[in-house]
Order: C-alpha cells, then structure tokens, then sequence
C-alpha cells in the first residue's frame, strides 16, 4: 500500500516537474493545454494560457492575440504581406551564409562566386535561393502595395501605414539592385554602371551623388565596396525598421481592414458579425503560417532544383568591354523604357520623382471616403491605366527595342548572345556534329544521320537560325545575296567551336561580314 501511495505520489510530481519546464518553455502553456492546442479543444484554463503567451513571449509578444475572421479571407489578402516578410527572413538568413565565402574586392570577389559553386557543399543552392527569394520579395511586395490600392486599404487611419508601405518598396528594389554588382561578373558591372548613371542626371547635385555611389568615376574596388555596406547594412537596417513600424501599425493600430464589401454593401446583419468575430492566433493562425513558411520553402527548394532556376553569373567584370544588350535588373526596365523617349533628366530624374510623390500623396489626393471597386471608378481606372503603362515601359526597356543594331549583328546576337545563354549555348554536345552548314543550302531536316535518334534540338536550332535570316531578307534589311552558315569543328577533347558568320555584300560593292565564335565543352554546366 505504501509502495503504491509512493509511486502515485512521484508520478504527480514527476508530471508537476514536466508541466512545469513545459509552462517554461512555451511561456505559459501547460501539458493539457499543448494536448488541447493539438486535438483543436477550447482552452483548459481560465484565463486563457494562450493569450499569456503574447504577454510574457518575445516572439509571440509582437502578434496580436487575433484577427477578425473577415480580414483572414485569403482572396482579400492571398498572404501578399506575410508572404513579403518571409521572403525578407530567407534573403536575411541565406545572405548571412554568404557573407562568409564572399570577399568584396574586385579581385576576389568573382573569385569567391566560383568557390562557392564548385567547391561549397550546397553553395550553388543557397546562391540560387537567395537571388530567387530577392526576385519573390520585390514581386510580392508591388502586389502588396497593388491589392493595397484596389482595396481601398490605404485611407484614413492607414494612411501612414500606406506611405511606410511606400518607403519598403523603394527599399526592397534598391536593396536587390545593391546585391546586384556583388558577383562582380559583366551583367552586374554593366547594369550597375547604367543605373548609377541616371543618377548623374539628377540637377543641381546629380554628378555629387554619381561619385558617392561609384566611389570613383568608374565603378571599381570603392563601388564594389559600397554597394556591399548597403546591401549586408544600411538597407537590411532600414528594412527592418521600416518593416517594424509598418508591422506595428497593423498589428496594434488599425488591423488588417475588411473586404470592401462586408463594410460597405448591403451584406446581411448576420455575415457582417461573422467577419466581425475573433480568430485566435493561436492555434489557428499560427498552424497557417506554419504551413505557409513550409510551402515557401517548398517552393524555393523546387524552383533551384526541379525547375532549374539559378542565379545568372556571366564572365568576369571587364571595364574596357561593354556588352551588346546592357539592361538593367528587370523591376527598372520601366525606368530604362522612359529614358529611350526623351531627355535624361526628364524621365530620368524628374518623372520618377513625380511618380514617387504621388505614391506618397495618395491617400491625400483621393478624397472618395469609400473603398468598393464599384464605387472608385476614377481611381480604379487610372490605376489600371497605370498598371498597362507600367507593363509598356518595361518592354521599352528591352534592349531590343528602339536600339539600332545592324540586322546580322542582331540575328546572331539573339542566337548567341555576348552574356547569358541563347539557343546556341542550350544546344546538348552530342547534337553538334562537325561540319559547315548554309542557310538555305542545308535543310534543317535529318542533319545528323549518323545518330540513332538524330539531332532535334540542333535542327530547331537551325531552323530558327534560317528563319531570322531569311525574314530580313524578305523585309529589305539583308540583300537577297546574303549567305549566312553554322560552322562546328573539333577544337580540343570534348571541346567544340562554333561559328556563327553572316555574309552580304555591301552598298560600295564589298562584301561585309559579322561573325561570332563560341566554344562548348561537353561538361559546361555540370559542374
């Protein structure tokens, strides 16, 4: 009996001690009530432990304790916000990584860029996810700020929150255009010499902020040295303040606002209450981010492997070469699309600016107090407008577009371009059999016979070649005598050279010619 009274007894205090470090660790939360949180049962305890959480948790101390149920629909939000500081955490934790292999300096840091690929287990993955989650992050935050506007979201008492939502955008994209001249390599040297010149155009102290940015005329070891400050630094630091305020307005002001319609439409009493209920964070909204955080990464993760995403590395920085088709990172093609119509510091400096005005002013412009679609036709329509202009710029911004290149140059330039890979270089080692072949000479049909299952990809390949050279002969920018070939010879083992040349005879009765050579070796990309 005894013995009995004494097991119970160490078994009650045995329980008490786990219960105990249990309410240590999760900050309040005992035994019966974690096994509550997982079978989904109401609280144990009154009041309720899961509230204390927020109370005496750091972590958990900056949520809010719940979110009215209307506000968690996901087509009002789709998680545009929470799916923006995710992106923000993988870029800051990913990035911490690669401080360590990194060295910035114009001689080591292509250098450093190599190593990591080749020689860091996993170190071409965390490149790519890094860059990935850079391009996530400024897309997610534009559609942000998008469903922010088409919402409504940013009146009266959001009114702050919308100009922080302002300040993070232009934050995002600079802090993705400063990582962008890390890898030192001729995309991210060019881009970044193109970009810090519009700064150049800025009246009155443009030349002034040109040198602060480059450090010197030229971008070299002070540039590179700076862009790396502001990218491990000062924009991670303004991110996270700017996120910090932004956040706390949401979560402890104002909230995240109802759909338009359950304030504004004649929706029934009873819906209205629904939306109007409270949705505890915990266990609801917290097993959704879990899930959501589990899905990003996913997604990452298939992005630089199934997909074959990677982070683009082209030949070592070359001040003296400048590359055909220099363009900017994709989110300022808009900006490089204004520069082509008209005067540097117009579109350059002042129309950017205007636009940056309007962003900020708009919750002060607009003066409509409601936020239904159907009842801010002017508003909706010129942000769509906008939207479409927007869209039209980027594609002006193409180097493609309105840039006078001589039509063989283009024709091979786009089968082979200078940086980057083109259709040539996507070509498989075994398609390309050794020979000369002419345009409109050769068929691009059962060109390589002596391969069990022939060669498609080379074929297709031909067949686009032969196709853009007879379409500027057809309008007038080739004469009719142009002869164009694919020349393939045996270089070194398991190496290849390919010439791609051009031939038309000039107005002066001489013949003119553009060539470009490239070599492939059966392993390039297998590294």
């Amino acid at each position: 009996m005894l013995k009995s009274l004494n097991l119970q007894d160490m078994r009650q205090k045995a329980y008490q001690a786990l219960d105990q470090r249990a309410r240590a660790i999760t900050a309040g939360l005992g035994l019966n009530e974690l096994r509550a949180l997982m079978r989904g049962e109401p609280p144990t305890e009154k009041p309720n432990p899961r509230y204390k959480v927020h109370t005496t948790s750091f972590l958990f101390h900056i949520r809010p304790r719940y979110y009215e149920a209307g506000s968690t629909i996901l087509t009002h939000t789709f998680r545009l916000g929470f799916f923006t500081s995710f992106f923000f955490f993988v870029e800051l934790f990913t990035g911490l990584i690669l401080m360590i292999y990194y060295t910035p300096s114009p001689e080591k840091a292509y250098e450093s860029i190599l190593n990591l690929l080749n020689n860091v287990p996993f170190g071409q993955m965390l490149r790519d996810i890094h860059r990935l989650g850079a391009e996530a992050m400024v897309i997610f935050t534009t559609l942000h700020m998008l469903r922010t506007f088409l919402t409504g979201s940013y009146k009266k008492e959001r009114s702050f929150t919308w100009l922080t939502g302002v300040v993070l955008l232009g934050i995002t994209m600079f802090l993705s255009f400063s990582g962008y001249l890390l890898p030192w390599d001729q995309l991210a040297y060019w881009a970044v010499t193109v970009g810090t010149s519009m700064a150049e155009a800025a009246p009155l102290f443009g030349n002034e902020i040109n040198l602060l940015l480059r450090g010197a005329p030229d971008i070299a070891a002070n540039g590179l040295l700076r862009f790396y400050l502001l990218h491990v630094v000062l924009l991670p630091l303004a991110a996270i303040l700017v996120i910090s305020i932004h956040y706390y307005k949401v979560s402890r002001e104002h909230g995240i606002s109802l759909p338009a319609y359950m304030e504004e439409g004649n929706v029934p009493p009873e819906v209205k209450k629904a939306a109007r209920q409270r949705i505890d964070f915990i266990p609801d909204l917290l097993t959704t981010e879990v899930f959501l955080v589990s899905l990003g990464i996913l997604l990452l993760v298939l992005g630089v492997t199934v997909f074959n995403y990677h982070a683009p590395l082209e030949s070592v920085a070359n001040p003296q070469v400048t590359p055909l088709d220099t363009k900017a990172p994709w989110y300022f093609w808009w900006l490089q699309g204004m520069l082509k119509l008209g005067d540097k510091i117009l579109m350059g400096v002042i129309l950017p600016t205007i636009v940056v005005l309007v962003l900020v002013g708009l919750p002060y412009i607009d003066r409509n107090p409601h936020r239904s679609l159907y009842k801010r036709p002017i508003a909706v329509a010129l942000g769509v407008l906008s939207v479409l202009i927007l869209v039209m710029l980027s594609y002006m911004g193409l180097p493609q577009y309105g840039i006078e290149m001589e039509p063989a140059q283009r024709i091979i330039q786009d089968m082979s371009p200078q940086e980057g890979a083109g259709p040539l270089q996507r070509l498989p080692f075994e398609e390309l059999q050794l020979g000369s072949y002419q345009v409109n000479v050769n068929e691009p049909i059962n060109m390589c016979p002596n391969l069990d299952f022939g060669c498609p990809a080379f074929e297709a390949f031909f067949r686009l070649y032969s196709d853009r050279v007879n379409q500027a002969i057809r309008k007038g920018d080739l004469p009719a005598e142009t002869q164009a070939v694919v020349v393939i010879e045996d270089w070194q083992k398991d190496l290849r050279k390919i010439t791609l040349r051009i031939v038309w005879p000039g107005e002066d009765g001489k013949s003119k010619s553009y060539e470009r050579i490239v070599y492939l070796h059966a392993n390039r990309g297998m590294e």
